[in-house]
């Protein structure tokens, strides 16, 4: 067996898919994108198949992930690990159904029967929280996530923390003590401002407040760590084992959320998850993505002792025309129950994508983040 040829759809509202097929007809799916830089990641995942992996046997995984890292000479960041992480998940997806087992199962087996997931409230510029919040709540989740602010200048007034303290307070008053609440900085808040909306936070007892500096700032999360008793998490725009190394040698997180469509897929984030374990650091996969990256996610937490909890984006405010359970030819598989979701346990990834659909829905997509602007008209993180 040998791989023979591969597509790609770029597909609403912001998704990359993969299809990988072989020289007996199987078929195997990965999700490689990043946000608002689809066409650059399929171009990425197209030279890696063409130069490393068209004929050969998609069963020597490990193989095929170092010979895409390390090959080319030039290596991480957010696009080429990307790209790999697509891949990966695909080969993973054929190396399932070809054994027939679910993925989980060739990484060593359930450490639980289902998943704790978290969901949505609020978009980029968070409002009217509260109800939403209670809507969710009552439609079985445990536990939320929302972002705790719009844009902040590096030093900003008081009212900009009690804004956002006050958000924070409306949903816990709305959800009561037994849900958990994450708060996304979302790489938002300066160092100074990050101490002391965490500092303001605790009142709430925050889930964790997630990416409270940008990546290229890490450094900071140790003092910040020390400042608050809120846990701190990151981890979305890093992209391999040696960038987590940094900040669990530093002692400067308590949750990593690597992505598994960003940071080199299931064979990487596996190995990042067991990293992790070691330094008493939860995993929390981030995953605002598809059904396929979602699956993926699923496999990994389900042999993983130290998951915490996974995010999921139906109905996030990102997903205007088509949504997760879209793409799939049995949605029930992503049935959410008590704040759960049972680990998918059919064969690769366990999901089964509607591939009409897909060729119905792929075209120029082409989405983009806003830029944001401060008031003096300098750009401003979104």
């Amino acid at each position: 067996m040998h791989i023979t040829d591969y597509e790609l759809f770029e597909v609403p509202p912001r998704w990359l898919f993969l299809k990988l097929t072989t020289s007996d007809g199987a078929v195997g799916w990965g999700e490689p994108v990043v946000e608002g830089r689809a066409r650059t990641v399929a171009t990425a995942v197209e030279e890696l198949l063409d130069n490393y992996l068209l004929g050969e046997d998609p069963t020597r995984i490990e193989d095929h992930w170092q010979t895409m890292y390390r090959g080319g000479f030039y290596r991480g960041g957010p696009v080429l690990m990307s790209a790999i992480a697509g891949i990966d998940q695909a080969l993973w997806d054929l190396k399932g159904k070809q054994f027939g087992a679910p993925v989980h199962e060739l990484l060593g087996g359930r450490a639980r029967d289902r998943v704790r997931v978290y969901q949505w409230v609020g978009g980029d510029r968070p409002a009217d929280v509260g109800e939403a919040a209670r809507e969710k709540v009552d439609a079985g989740f445990t536990a939320l996530k929302m972002n705790a602010t719009a844009e902040l200048r590096a030093v900003d007034a008081p009212a900009a923390v009690s804004d956002a303290v006050d958000r924070i307070a409306a949903v816990r008053e709305a959800v009561g003590d037994e849900v958990d609440i994450g708060v996304d900085f979302h790489g938002r808040v300066s160092k100074p401002m990050a101490r002391r909306l965490a500092a303001a936070l605790e009142p709430y007892d925050p889930m964790f407040v997630e990416e409270p500096v940008l990546p290229e700032n890490n450094d900071a999360l140790p003092a910040i760590r020390a400042s608050t008793t809120v846990p701190i998490a990151t981890g979305e725009r890093m992209y391999s084992r040696w960038e987590f190394k940094e900040v669990l040698e530093a002692d400067a997180v308590d949750v990593i959320q690597p992505d598994v469509s960003h940071a080199g897929g299931i064979t990487e984030v596996k190995k990042i998850a067991s990293m992790a374990e070691a330094y008493d650091v939860s995993v929390a996969p981030h995953c605002p993505l598809g059904p396929i990256a979602l699956a993926s996610c699923l496999q990994v937490d389900a042999c993983t002792p130290n998951a915490l909890i996974q995010e999921q984006s139906l109905d996030i405010h990102y997903n205007e025309t088509s949504d997760v359970l879209d793409y799939l030819a049995d949605p029930s598989v992503f049935d959410y129950e008590e704040g759960f979701v049972d680990v998918p346990d059919g064969d690769g990834l366990g999901v089964e994508i509607d591939e009409d659909y897909v060729r119905e829905q792929a075209g120029d997509v082409d989405w983009h983040n806003p830029v944001w602007r401060h008031a003096d008209g300098s750009v401003a993180e979104w």
